[in-house]
This record gives C-alpha cells, structure tokens and sequence, in this order.
C-alpha cells in the first residue's frame, strides 16, 4: 500500500528539483518540504543523453528509472545505454535520431525493486514512480504487464525544461530481470531481462506511433477467437485481400511484393489485434508481432511519420515577411542522420536552380523593379514514406514564403560567423553518416561552410551545410573537420566494423568451405554471439536464418549471458517459441513443418556509432535426434558387443572386439572406438557419429536410419537395401578401403560434406 508520506516525498523531490533545474535556489521551494525530501530531490538528476536541438522543435525521449537506489544507479545507466543502442540500430530511429533529444533522469530510489515482482504475492517496494507487474499488482491482469504511475512520471519528466506532453515520449525503465513492459502514454520496459531492450522499440511503437498489437493472442498459451467486425482503422491490419488492397489502393498497397524489412516479402497473413483469424497483417512478424525483428515498411511508414511530426522541419530562417531586393535569404533544416532533406526555392511561381542551398542571393538574380514572391520549400524525399498524403503532410513538407520590395536594399553589417549547432562532436560518426553543421547568418552573404578531412579539403557543393560521408567509401579512423570564419568543428569517423564472433555447441562434423564453416548436428544447437568495437558503448550483434529478417541476438529468453538455443520445433518458453529453424514458429499452435535439414546463419554487429558490419555466415545442416538410450556402454569393454534388442549407446566407449546389431535393434556410438567390425541386418537404426571403427563396417536391410557422420573406419563400408523414410547419411568420414552402396530406397546422401574414401566407391554412393 501506498503511504501518505510517500506521496507527500514524491511531491517535494519534484518541487525541489524543478527548483534546482530551473536555475533557482532551494528557499524558493515549499515550506513543507523535508530535509530527506529535499536530499533526494538533489539526488534526482536530469542527464541530457543527445541533445541536438532545443526541446520545442525536437521530440524529446525522456527515460527515467524506477527502483534503482543510488547504488544501482550505475546499472541504470548501462541498461540505458543498451537500450538505446539498440534503438538506434532499427529504423526510422537510426535514420532520424537527430530529430530527438534523449534525457536520462536518474532517480534514488529508498528500495531496490519494483512491486509483484515476479508474483501477486511477491512484496510491494517503495519507489518513486511506483512501478508494478500485473498492471500494479491487479489479479485480473497479465504478469507482463508493467505500469507507472503516470502522474510521478509526469512530474519527473517536467523536470525536463522545455519538454511537455505534446513533444515528449516518457519510457520508464524498472529494475527488473522479469520480462515486462507496456504502451500508450507512458511506454515502460523492464531493465534486465534479455528482451528489455526490445521491448522499448515496441511499446514505442504503440505509444508514439499509434501502431496495434499483431499477436493472434491476448492471454498466452489461448489463440485468439476469429476477428469479428468491420474493416479496422489500425493502418496494418484489414480484412482485404491483396487484390482489393490494389485495386481500391487501400492500406498497404504500395508496398505489396517488396521484401519486408522483417523478414519475407510484404503480403497478407492472417492473425493480428489478438484475434486467431478472420484479419490479415502484412508481415509474417514484423516487430509489432515478434520482439527481435524490425518495424515491417509500412509501420516503418508510420513511424517515420510520427516521429517527424514531432519536430518542426524549419529550425530558422530569416523572418517571414518582406524582404530586401539585395538581401540574403536563408533557412535553417531539420538534419536526418541517413540522407539530406531537398530544398527548393522559387520566385513567382518559376522554381529557381539552386542545387539544394540553404540561402539565396537575390541581389544575383537581376529583379525587375517591383514585388516578386519568394518561397522556399523542404521536402524530406526518404524512401521509407511511399503514401503522397504523408508525404506532403507537415511532418515531410514545410514551405515559407517573404516578399521581394527591390525598392528596399539590405544594410551590410559585420558578423563574426561561428557554428551555432553540429551533429555532437562527443562521440564518433559511422562511416555512412550525414553530418551537419548550422551557423549564424547574415543578411548580405551566406557564411560559407569549408570540410577538411584527414587535412585535406574535401568539396561539398551546394548544401554545403550537411556532408554525406558514405561516398567517401572509408574505412577504419579518420578525422573530419568544418570550418567557418575562425571557428572549426571536428569529429572522429568511425570507419571500422565491430566484430563479432559465433561459438557453437560442438557439432558432429565441422566442414571447412572457402563460403564459410558448415557444420553437422543430429539434436540441439548453441550459438552465442559475442560483439566488441574499439568505440565505447553496447554493440548491436543480429543474425538471421536462411534469409529471413535480421533479429536481434539478445542471448536466451531466460538468460542474456546464455546462448541462443536452436531446433527443429523450437523452445517453448513462456508459452512463446524460440529458436525454431526453418519455417518460424511463434506461438505452439503454429502449424509448421519441423526445421531438419539445411540452413544458412549470418551475423553481423552494429556498433555504437552506427555501422552495420559486413555479415559472417556458416551452413548447419540438423539431423533427426538418435534414438533415446535403454542401455549405455561407457569405459573400455573386452570382448565381442552384441546389441540384441532396444538401443545400445555408446558414449566414449572402447569395444575391443566386433559389434553385431540384431534385427529391430539400434546402436548408438559417438565418440567411441571399436576393435572389429560392426554389422547389422534389418537394424531399426545404426548411427556411428565421430567413431573409429578398425574394421569394416556392413549394413543390410536398415529400417528406421543409417548415419555415419565424421567417423574413420579402417576397412570396407556396405550400405545395402536401406528401407528408411530419409537417406541414409554418409557425411565427412575417412574410409580406409572401398565403400559401396545399392539397392537403398533412396541414394544416401553426404550432406555437401565429401567423404575421403581411400579404395573404389561404387553404386549409389560412386559421387560421395
């Protein structure tokens, strides 16, 4: 329960702070503040993380945590900081991250926590912002759902000068390993469990861009009812087919066909908005269905939108009105990270060549005597918006318009010229970035703006304001530098890729290929990732599987330091499935065939700075499992082995004698040796895998699977009349002696990983 004196704390920490924020002194605060009060109050801090502009033409993300005690402040600021790399590394955010400025407000908190956490009968903690799973401990909610006190949230985040609720996004991030978060006004996210940082970009996307939940559930484990109802107003779900989206040019018609950025191609799948069928998404799982992947392009659309209109395209120019027939006229941009906006500028009506500039000298375009109007235009031309209304909506286009009295001449001053605002020299810029810088102005030239990199002058014509670093082609360090009059900016380029390595689970076979590592399992896989950069802060490591949308490398569900976990039918964790190869499988009633066989992995790291790095790849193929063991041989054995019935395994065994396998029996070896050959007739299964075998191997009539996988046998090997449902596999051996193959059901197969057969092969095996 909440105490009075907790409220009445919370009240004088904002008083006091907004105090001592504003510039004023602690006595112009209340009377009835408390000396603890008011120790806290200095204690809660406003951290500007980016500021690239003032607040009033910027969207602000103010973060601030809940539960963290002065001790645990430093683990806030790391979990911000992966937080916010990873944001950054998923569009629109990477592309507009100019557009807003982040602010950290670090908050003491008396006790270390958040309430029902992870259970309604877990303690309730005393914290400032109240933070609490199951909807603030309510029975009829869901766990996962983690809330704020949105009027501590608020007064916190006044903290922020200049920031309101029109032009603020309040992200609150508790101090928990339980998996949580929540959308609409205030997003909120959990801070340690291995999905927090993906839950931000989410609930961002519910929050700031209106956009609705994809899953074909509400309550885990129970697939939605069939959606009842009408065409709905969400931009990403309808129940048209894509030939009505075409013909009608409804919802997300323009982008039909393309490959999603989540994955697969831009379509019509079934399920969304918490119903099972009934209404279609156009993505398999795009972000706003599966944490891990990307906004999909036509939520991409949307938030791009949202988060433009947050901002205000014009940040100056010289006053609206009339203006001198001699004068210079000037505006100042908003500045994308990834490309620059297009200015165009036209007098009557005649649209002017001005190569994108940012000012126009009117005393060069010899005026008739007279008025003339003069109008500037900024357009943002990026690729993610195809819908001409959003297009040509505020948060894309902007115009200005003066008048031009040539009875009217301009009086020259002079100006000292300085930047007045950059792209933040603080920290590196990637290798593909557009940096910008914006001076002050004059009204009878425009300051001319001069780059230097390592040095040396680089040209930069026409909007020489912002300078596009990806033609450049760089790699590893460099120094960019701007000048203008006596003032010179410089940044560090950071041209050079994060690296990332994999570490995998131990396969039975690893082939070396000029195209990458390809590797052999009958069971279960691991991948861990593990990304570093010579530029501080958290590194983005994403992989993706057989072509499919990058996702994000967040560890395991349960456990960020754990590896990824790989099989056919994935890991049902939750009530939610992960790491399931081949065909996705997000929820257990998704009806999907098994991942067996073989698949391409890549991944690749994003640095702090931005830089995607170029993508590592291997080639695993997965097995069907060996069967479960009734008998397990371990040690040295002496002496003749026969398998009479059941499943014999051998596991780091030693046979010093022959293995006979009785028909309808199974012989399990990995990691074994065996003094004499192995035979079986009309076996159920025989897998030899990472075994040597001195002797010949031979067999007859097998029923259920024959795998012979990175193993030496110093003899003849005979595979004949196999009856199994797959190949039998003989993959990357050393086979001292002939090896020979007929009469199989279908010809065995060696997984792309040659044998080296010393001795003729012959038969369905002459190719392996």
């Amino acid at each position: 329960m909440r105490t009075a004196s907790k409220v009445r704390r919370l009240t004088a920490v904002v008083g006091v702070a907004a105090a001592v924020f504003a510039g004023l002194p602690l006595a112009a605060a209340t009377a009835s503040e408390s000396t603890t009060a008011a120790r806290t109050a200095v204690e809660a801090k406003v951290v500007p993380l980016q500021v690239t502009g003032p607040a009033a033409s910027r969207f602000n993300l103010v973060v601030m945590g809940d539960g963290y005690t002065a001790a645990e402040l430093p683990k806030f600021r790391e979990q911000v900081d992966k937080h916010l790399n990873i944001l950054w590394s998923i569009e629109p955010f990477k592309s507009y991250r100019n557009y807003l400025n982040v602010y950290a407000i670090e908050i003491p908190s008396p006790q270390s926590g958040v309430d029902c956490d992870p259970n309604l009968t877990s303690p309730k903690v005393d914290t400032p912002l109240s933070m609490g799973f199951w909807g603030g401990c309510n029975p009829a909610s869901v766990q996962r759902l983690l809330t704020v006190s949105s009027s501590a949230a608020a007064q916190y985040a006044d903290l922020v000068a200049g920031t309101t609720s029109a032009n603020r996004q309040i992200l609150a991030i508790g101090n928990s390993d339980t998996y949580g978060g929540a959308g609409g006004s205030y997003a909120t996210a959990s801070g340690g469990n291995a999905l927090s940082a993906l839950i931000t970009p989410h609930e961002l996307g519910h929050s700031l861009g209106g956009l609705q939940d994809e899953y074909d559930y509400y309550a885990r484990g129970e697939r939605g009812a069939p959606y009842e109802g009408g065409e709905p107003s969400s931009i990403h779900h309808t129940l048209l087919t894509e030939q009505q989206m075409l013909a009608e040019q409804k919802k997300w018609w323009r982008w039909l066909g393309d490959d999603s950025e989540s994955g697969g191609k831009i379509g019509r799948f079934e399920a969304g908005q918490y119903a099972g069928s009934g209404i279609w998404r156009p993505s398999k799982h795009s972000m706003m269905k599966v944490l891990g992947y990307y906004f999909d392009q036509v939520s991409r659309e949307r938030m791009t939108q949202r988060i433009s209109s947050r901002a205000t395209l014009f940040q100056a120019s010289t006053p609206a009105g009339t203006v001198a027939g001699d004068q210079v006229v000037w505006l100042q941009t908003l500045h994308p990270a990834s490309h620059e906006l297009d200015v165009t500028w036209t007098l009557d009506g005649t649209e002017l060549e001005t190569d994108n500039a940012r000012a126009l000298d009117l005393g060069t375009l010899d005026l008739a005597p007279g008025t003339h109007a003069l109008t500037a235009k900024i357009v943002d031309p990026t690729d993610f918006v195809r819908d001409p209304a959003v297009r040509a909506s505020s948060a894309l286009t902007a115009t200005r318009t003066w008048t031009v009295d040539t009875t009217k001449s301009v009086v020259g001053s002079s100006v000292d010229h300085t930047f007045t605002t950059s792209t933040s020299t603080d920290h590196p810029v990637n290798a593909n970035e557009v940096v910008y810088v914006e001076t002050t102005q004059s009204d009878t030239a425009q300051p001319p703006v001069s780059w230097q990199l390592d040095g040396a002058d680089v040209p930069n014509p026409g909007n020489e304001r912002d300078f596009a670093l990806s033609g450049l082609q760089l790699s590893g360090r460099h120094t960019l530098s701007a000048t203008v009059g006596t003032d010179t900016l410089t940044w560090t380029v950071d041209a050079a890729q994060a690296e990332v390595t994999s570490t995998l689970s131990k396969p039975l076979l690893t082939v070396q290929k000029p195209t990458g590592p390809e590797y052999v399992y009958n069971d279960a896989f691991t991948m861990k990732l593990t990304a570093a950069d010579d530029s501080p802060g958290y590194v983005v490591p994403e992989f993706r599987v057989d072509g499919d949308g990058w996702y994000n490398y967040y560890g395991w569900p349960t456990d960020a330091n754990a590896p990824f976990r790989f099989t056919a039918e994935g890991t049902e964790i939750d009530q939610l499935v992960y790491g399931k190869l081949g065909v996705p499988r997000v929820v257990p009633w998704d009806d999907v065939p098994p991942g067996y066989g073989r698949h391409q992995v890549e991944y690749r790291a994003i640095d702090a700075s931005g830089n995607i790095g170029t993508a590592n790849r291997f080639a695993v193929t997965l097995l069907k499992p060996a069967p479960a063991c009734t008998t397990t041989i371990t040690g040295v054995r002496n002496g003749p082995l026969t398998v009479a019935n059941g499943v014999t395994c051998l596991q780091g065994a030693t046979i010093n004698g022959p293995v006979s396998v009785a028909a309808g029996a199974s012989l399990v070896a990995t990691d074994s040796r065996i003094s004499g050959p192995v035979r079986g007739v009309r076996v159920a299964q025989v897998h030899l895998l990472r075994t040597t075998v001195n002797g010949p191997v031979a067999l007859e009539g097998t029923t259920g699977a024959a795998v012979v996988v990175g193993s030496t046998v110093s003899g003849p090997v005979s595979v004949t009349g196999a009856r199994t449902a797959d190949p039998v596999v003989l993959a990357g051996n050393t086979v001292n002696g002939p090896l020979s193959c007929s009469g199989n059901a279908a010809s065995p197969s060696n997984l792309q990983a040659p044998n080296k057969v010393v001795g003729p092969r012959s038969g369905q095996c002459s190719a392996l």
